[in-house]
């Protein structure tokens, strides 16, 4: 059923297959990478491309996206918006492991053999995104090398971000653990103009994703505000200066 016109989800629909990627957070590749005839590639328009095996797929904010204990047989791209992965474990304690922004792979699990998705994905906010059977991601990658370079750099990406997470984990206070997710969501770092005002999510989704209680996050959310690091405006505004909390020693 298509939605209803107007709606934000009929703007996303109508925009997908348009080339507007933004700048990634550092737990993705970069959108286009050049080929051999020196024309920039676009995964977004290839995987377009692909025929069968693809499904396009819009979701509304907090609607799962897929769950934990599912058959784990595509791999998913977000085309536009924002998601959490998230892992319930047996005691029934919840964390968020990630936040993806547009441009972004998941569900990548099932082209190692994994049978079962290990965790959750939910929209945080109205998404796009293709989902690709296993078969059809295989033989995409097979088949055009400059998307098998970019979905590899994709993966090293992230691979490194996982890391740089755990040293934070082990080394870093909760403080300094805080502002760094707040600039990460915020696209600081990376090229072009950093996406100052972020989406709403919760002081629980921020403390699990550093590893600390929703009342500390919340003392130092209040210190961030106070200090202008951070500002409330219908939207949660990271400003640079929050810079100083990550590199301060």
């Amino acid at each position: 059923m298509s939605p209803p016109r107007g709606s934000k989800l009929a703007k996303i629909a109508r925009h997908t297959s348009i080339d507007q990627m933004s700048q990634r957070t550092r737990n993705s590749a970069r959108p286009h990478r050049n080929s051999k005839d020196g024309r920039e590639f676009d995964p977004h328009a290839f995987l377009a491309t692909i025929g069968e095996g693809r499904k396009a797929m819009l979701f509304q904010k907090k609607q799962a996206i897929f769950a934990q204990g599912d058959r784990a047989d595509a791999v998913f791209y977000l085309q536009t918006g924002k998601a959490k992965l998230t892992v319930v474990s047996k005691t029934g304690k919840e964390a968020t492991i990630g936040i993806l922004s547009d441009g972004s792979f998941f569900g990548e699990g099932s082209l190692a053999g994994q049978p079962l998705r290990m965790g959750s994905a939910t929209a945080m906010t109205d998404c796009a995104v293709l989902r690709i059977d296993k078969k059809a991601m295989v033989d995409a990658l097979h088949r055009e090398h400059e998307f098998s370079d970019l979905f590899v750099a994709y993966l090293l990406a992230r691979n490194v971000r996982y890391e740089e997470d755990l040293v934070d984990q082990l080394f870093n206070s909760s403080e300094k653990r805080l502002a760094r997710v707040l600039l990460m969501l915020a696209h600081f770092g990376k090229d072009g103009v950093p996406e100052t005002v972020i989406p709403k999510i919760s002081q629980e989704s921020l403390a699990e994703m550093i590893g600390t209680t929703r009342s500390r996050v919340s003392f130092f959310m209040n210190r961030f505000r106070k200090l202008g690091f951070i500002h409330y405006n219908g939207g949660l505004e990271v400003r640079s200066s929050l810079l100083s909390v990550v590199l301060h020693d």
